[in-house]
Order: C-alpha cells, then structure tokens, then sequence
C-alpha cells in the first residue's frame, strides 16, 4: 500500500496551527471574548469600621487611609457618608465597591425627594435593602467587597446595624469590623458593661481611644479618622480628626524581627 505524503490535516477545524497565532472571532463587546468579568479581590481597600450606641444617638468612625495592597496610598478618603438627617453608613473593604453603592444611595435619595411625599430612607429600611443587593450579588458570583454599618435614628430610637459582603447581617450596641472586630470591639463591649448610657461626648472619646491603638497595631490604619454622628437633633460628620500618639516606647519593642 503506497504511503501519500503531503500537506498534514489541521488539528481540528478553525484552531490554531503549529506556530500560528489563532485569530478569535470578533463582537460588538469588548469583553465577550474572554467572558463575564468579575471582580476577583480588593485593589484599594480600607480597614476597620467602627460603631456604638450612646444615649440618645449613634456613632460611626472610620480612618481615611485607602491602602494600594501594603502602600498607604491614599490618605484623605471619606469612608462614611450622611444619607440624611436620620441616616449614615460606614463602609470597609474596596473603596471602589465602596464609591459604586454610594453612588446608588445617593441617587436613591435624590429620586425619594423628589416624590415629595414625605417619606425618606430609614436606618432600618437602607440596613434591609443593603442585606438584599449583598445577598444577591454574592448569589451571582459578583460579590461588592465591602462590610458596612449602618447606624440612625429610626422612631426615636438608636439603630445600629452590620452587614457584610455575603449578606450576613445584625443588630448591635457595639459594632467593629476588620481588625477592629479584635482590638476595638472588646474594649468598647467593656465599656458600655461598666456604664450602659454614655453621653455623646464620652462615646467620640472611646471611639478616638480605639481607633488609636488600631493605629499602633494595624499597619493597614491612618491616626486620621471622620465620625458620623447622629441624633434626633440630625445627623452629622465631624472630622477629619487626628489622633495624638505616642511612640516613645517604640524602642523597647524587641525580638520580633
């Protein structure tokens, strides 16, 4: 039987060839060749959140630094937002995820003012609808990577809320997240055991205190933070607020090299 040599068959239709480069089809979306996109892991994030009931109000604090991985790239970013005079949220996590939901509330309260009808957005109702678009991005494989909380006056009454980026939500006096949820979240539940109605003055100073050894012990943390304050008087930000620190013990700090 003679053997025929000639021009080998293609591996398989319309793939590559041996040293070519293969062409794939184009589309009208950019991103169609490689499939949906997700986001895979924070670029710029901030750290620890903040938040505690006092009497006749609530307070949320978070530092100003957006850390590029290990660079404490940016130092002047606002990581609570007034919603309204009822209202605030503090968010961690990726500030872009973080600036994209902002973006969403704001325009929300926009389009509620308009109705003129009287109602607004409660600390309770935008805790409830955050848990649902949470929920349901992180159902879709395209979770926001933040954690928030959420704090107001709803009905006269202190609400203070946490809800991460899978959904998982609750209520609380004292709440901390990230490496605050180690360091801070004890010192401010000992707190609140020893005396149960602090004023308003003494949650600010407790919350400086923490976020202050947050700065000793965290190296994704800034001593310059914002506080949102809310009470039935309206709601507020204060800051940017710096905190004083203490190095002077620094050089007794050994063997951990």
């Amino acid at each position: 039987m003679a053997t025929h040599f000639g021009t080998p068959s293609p591996l398989w239709g319309n793939g590559p060839q041996p040293g070519g480069i293969h062409q794939f089809n184009q589309s009208n979306s950019s991103c169609s060749n490689f499939g949906t996109q997700r986001t895979m892991y924070p670029i710029v994030t901030g750290t620890s959140v903040l938040g505690i009931k006092f009497n006749g109000g609530i307070a949320i604090a978070a530092d100003m630094l957006g850390s590029y991985g290990s660079m404490a790239r940016f130092r002047d970013i606002s990581r609570v937002l007034k919603v309204n005079e009822t209202t605030v949220l503090g968010g961690g996590g990726d500030y872009a995820d973080f600036q994209f939901i902002r973006s969403i509330i704001n325009q929300r309260v926009i389009d509620e003012e308009c109705l003129n009808d009287g109602f607004s957005y409660t600390p309770r109702s935008l805790f409830s609808w955050l848990t649902r678009v949470l929920y349901n991005r992180r159902s879709n494989f395209n979770p926001l990577w933040n954690v928030f909380v959420v704090g107001g006056m709803d009905k006269d009454e202190p609400f203070l809320g946490y809800v991460d980026k899978i959904g998982v939500a609750y209520e609380s006096t004292t709440i901390a997240t990230g490496y605050g949820a180690y360091i801070a979240q004890p010192i401010m539940r000992e707190a609140l055991e020893k005396k149960p109605d602090i004023s308003q003055e003494e949650a600010e100073q407790l919350l400086d205190r923490c976020l202050r050894l947050l700065y000793y012990r965290d190296a994704r943390s800034l001593n310059k933070y914002q506080v949102a304050i809310v009470t039935k008087d309206g709601a507020s930000i204060k800051g940017p607020i710096v905190s004083q620190t203490n190095w002077e013990v620094a050089h007794m700090i050994k063997g951990y090299e």
